[in-house]
């Protein structure tokens, strides 16, 4: 094996992937804090699971809806730039949520026209998230050697996951120290961190061959990559439909303050917990590859998950409930660090838009819709079946995989890998 190939450090060794991580980090920390203190907010003014489900559908609608034409634009244009509109218009957002959340405004306004109003701004939270997804995805292939990839996606996804748990967890806590009001705030603020910090990156070239080519053309060349390619396309269904009948999460509102009964500060240790067992699994993989036997790796992952999902659904425990949390994190970043390095691996560098956004589809928008399926779900079978019945779902779905893709199964991606390192 070469040097990079055994450093768990290669990745890190390039400036400006540094500064990258520091973006990442920023912007990923905005985006999950400002996601649980939205979810916060709307339960305590309408006591309504259901509520919880609207917050995932009305990001997913904008996200889904303009997936295919942002991977076209992201393909189209250069990366850098385009990612700072992106921050831009996130930070437009969020100003918003913090004006709507001022508390002399519940005063002159009704709660229905306060909850609309965090609706409509989370929708476009939903457009802005459908270019960040494929132009992060892009940018990274930009800035480091295709050789270095697996380690690469690691470090982001590691990233990834540390400031989803620290965003989460933080959420919590500033929602009891200083309220919802300035913790919009305070996450409008990283949101400028990440803008500040993407400025020393430099300006890619854009390695598209096909500069100006039709968008319909352009979008049916990357769908046909997608469905054509087995690893690729295997990985995302899989992770798809897990993460779709998984999404125990979006109700954690509803455990903690009504089975639980811990508080905003114990919402904020259950949400980050998943996050904490991810970024473990994570770190460790930078020295312990997953790439061998990928394909059985992530089969085994997914159950597991689905597993841990079943033990919180029906736990009253609040430590247990933590744990199976945690567990279910540290499964799930198996999950992820797999599904990254095939999509690394095996996408050419002028289609890297339109597979992220494919991706988003499959994978980034499943969470929105399993936070409408739980929260749809908790309403007409109650909290705990909803929750049980996802996790029995991504059982049966990671058997039936198992079964009907025997090539899946036996995916490795140690040839790719030595391929790379080629180079």
């Amino acid at each position: 094996m070469t040097k990079n190939a055994i450093d768990p450090y290669a990745a890190l060794r390039f400036k400006e992937f540094n500064i990258f991580l520091v973006v990442r980090f920023a912007m990923v920390f905005a985006w999950s804090m400002q996601f649980i203190v939205i979810e916060w907010q709307v339960y305590t003014l309408t006591k309504d699971p259901l509520s919880l489900g609207i917050i995932g559908l009305m990001e997913v609608i904008p996200a889904v809806g303009m997936a295919l034409f942002a991977g076209h634009v992201v393909d189209q244009k250069e990366k850098r730039n385009l990612l700072i509109k992106c921050i831009l218009a996130f930070s437009v957002v969020s100003l918003g949520l913090f004006f709507i959340s001022d508390p002399e405004l519940e005063t002159q306004l009704d709660s229905r026209t306060i909850l609309y109003t965090i609706y409509f701004l989370v929708f476009l939270g939903g457009l802005v998230r459908a270019f960040i997804g494929p132009t992060v995805f892009s940018l990274i292939a930009l800035i480091v050697p295709k050789k270095i990839y697996p380690n690469a996606a690691t470090w982001s996804s590691s990233t990834w996951q540390v400031a989803s748990v620290m965003g989460p967890a933080l959420a919590g806590f500033s929602i009891g120290w200083i309220g919802v009001h300035w913790s919009m705030c305070l996450i409008f603020g990283f949101s400028l961190v990440a803008l500040i910090f993407l400025l020393r990156i430099s300006r890619k070239p854009i390695l598209n061959p096909k500069i100006g080519e039709p968008v319909i053309q352009s979008l049916k060349d990357g769908l046909q990559f997608v469905f054509s390619s087995k690893a690729i396309f295997g990985a995302l269904t899989l992770d798809m439909i897990a993460v779709l009948f998984g999404g125990a999460v979006a109700l954690l509102p509803i455990y903690a303050q009504d089975i639980l009964h811990v508080g905003s500060e114990g919402f904020g240790v259950l949400r980050a917990a998943p996050a904490v067992g991810a970024a473990l699994t994570m770190l460790g993989s930078t020295r312990f590859p997953l790439h061998k036997n990928a394909g059985s790796k992530l089969l085994w992952a997914v159950f597991a998950f689905g597993v841990c999902i079943i033990v919180f659904g029906v736990s009253t425990s609040f430590w247990l409930s933590v744990a199976a949390l945690f567990l279910s994190g540290a499964v799930d970043g198996v999950s992820m660090i797999i599904r990254q390095t095939i999509l690394q691996l095996k996408t050419p560098d002028n289609m890297r838009g339109r597979v992220a956004s494919v991706n988003s589809i499959f994978v980034g928008s499943s969470n929105e819709l399993g936070a409408f399926e739980s929260g749809l779900a908790a309403k007409l079978l109650g909290t705990v079946t909803a929750v049980v019945f996802g996790g029995v779902m991504t059982i049966l779905t990671t058997g039936t995989t198992a079964i009907v893709s025997p090539s899946f199964r036996r995916l490795d991606l140690s040839k790719d890998i030595a391929e790379h390192e080629k180079d």
